[in-house]
């Protein structure tokens, strides 16, 4: 019988640095967490806006976030991604701090967009200097720790946004966002502490053709940068695919309950729990099972083993009555679940062992690109198939992750190629 001390070593981070990391995971989280959670409220009882106005506003704020993700990376690489990643976090901080200042649409959608970009370019940078900083046989489960710490410190964020919709007080909704602003800040200070990263700064076009000029037989190669690796941005794409099962999760299952089931709308909560628990504790677990780049395409095909799982189980809850119907509904959302965590984990060894060491910006903003469009157009399509055309739409959102999960074997392989080809250690 395990001990208490034992139960208990298993929730420490596998080396110091990973729990530094986690910190900083926890004080982003809890901040965001916090303010999305009563994020509809302010905006439309606080500032007075529509629905419509909001959703126009988020829309405009991701393709803003679209369009700069792979200058973001580069520019990660450029100046270095701690020095990026801090400045964004503070960035991030200024445009929360805002929010309780904004009136009307206008300003709303400029606050937005620049919330967006800033959040986005942090994030990039975040990215490539997780990669740089840690060796490479830590990194997988080093960010299942920090995946675990991010859903923990969500869950605390939820809690304070629920604790302040509770008051049913606008002065309270409108500090929250200065208490994310001010936690954002106490992040970018966490940022600049962490250790310095052995980051390598490419050097400019000038640099590079001063260099060659001097001497030809010292001028440094030229490897072509992250949009001409089309095996990453397929892989990239394909990721964003099977991570359609966030849509699943977060959309479509919650809809089909709604409107196809006779399931009470209170097991949403509970549903919505088991996920945040799972994604807790179970990150770990799933990381364990992945190393390389093969044995993340393994993990692929168990995620979309379970995404298929989740589809046909969720689409025989249109037929069925009072705790069967509860059960499978239940079932299908920890399916959904295990396909969250396992592909996951096959992110993070694509990320690491896919990406040139000296552009992991530039990269991370490729695979943002790529995985965006792998994902977006999934809530539409997905919530139309499913509640559309009920058994058939599920089998067919099935058989696209199908499909994906298979196609991502040989983009995986063309992009290991690529790196063999231009003599690139993702060690490094």
């Amino acid at each position: 019988m395990p001990t208490r001390a034992s139960r208990l070593q298993q929730f420490k981070p596998p080396t110091p640095l990973a729990g530094q990391l986690s910190v900083q995971s926890v004080l982003f989280a809890v901040g965001d967490g916090a303010f999305l959670t009563a994020s509809a409220v302010f905006f439309t009882i606080v500032v007075g806006l529509s629905p419509a106005q909001v959703g126009v506003g988020i829309t405009v704020a991701g393709i803003a976030s679209f369009l700069v993700a792979v200058p973001a990376g580069k520019l990660a690489d450029r100046v270095g991604p701690q020095r990026l990643w801090a400045i964004g976090a503070v960035g991030t901080s200024a445009a929360y701090a805002a929010w309780p200042w904004i009136d009307g649409f206008v300003a709303f959608l400029v606050v937005s967009v620049v919330l967006e970009v800033v959040n986005s370019t942090g994030g990039a940078a975040r990215g490539a200097y997780v990669l740089d900083v840690l060796p490479r046989s830590e990194r997988i489960g080093s960010q299942a720790y920090m995946y675990a710490a991010t859903n923990l410190g969500f869950t605390l964020g939820a809690g304070l946004g629920g604790l302040a919709l509770a008051f049913d007080s606008d002065a309270v909704l409108t500090a929250l966002p200065l208490l994310t602003a001010a936690l954002g800040l106490g992040n970018a200070y966490w940022i600049t502490r962490l250790p310095k990263a052995p980051h390598k700064e490419r050097p400019s076009p000038l640099e590079t053709a001063i260099t060659a000029a001097v001497d030809e037989t010292d001028a440094p190669r030229t490897v072509p940068g992250a949009l001409r690796n089309p095996g990453y941005l397929l892989t990239s794409f394909f990721s964003g695919v099977l991570m359609t099962n966030q849509v699943l999760l977060h959309t479509v299952i919650p809809l089909w309950l709604v409107v196809e089931t006779d399931a009470p709308r209170v097991l949403l909560a509970a549903l919505f729990g088991t996920n945040t628990v799972m994604c807790i504790f179970l990150p770990m677990a799933a990381a364990r099972t992945v190393r390389d780049v093969p044995t993340a395409l393994r993990a692929a095909r168990v995620s979309s083993g379970f995404f298929v799982v989740a589809c046909a189980i969720t689409m025989v809850t249109h037929d069925t009555l009072g705790w069967r119907t509860i059960a499978l509904v239940w079932a299908g959302h920890i399916a959904v679940t295990g396909a969250e965590l396992f592909l996951s984990a096959a992110s993070w060894a694509f990320e690491s062992e896919l990406s040139d060491p000296d552009r992991r910006g530039e990269y991370q903003g490729a695979g943002n690109l790529g995985g965006t469009l792998g994902y977006v157009w999934a809530p539409a399509a997905y919530t139309y198939l499913a509640l559309g055309w009920g058994t058939e739409g599920w089998l067919v959102i099935a058989a696209i992750i199908v499909v994906a999960a298979v196609l991502i074997h040989p983009s995986a392989r063309m992009a290991q190629r690529f790196l063999e080809r231009h003599e690139l250690d993702p060690a490094r």
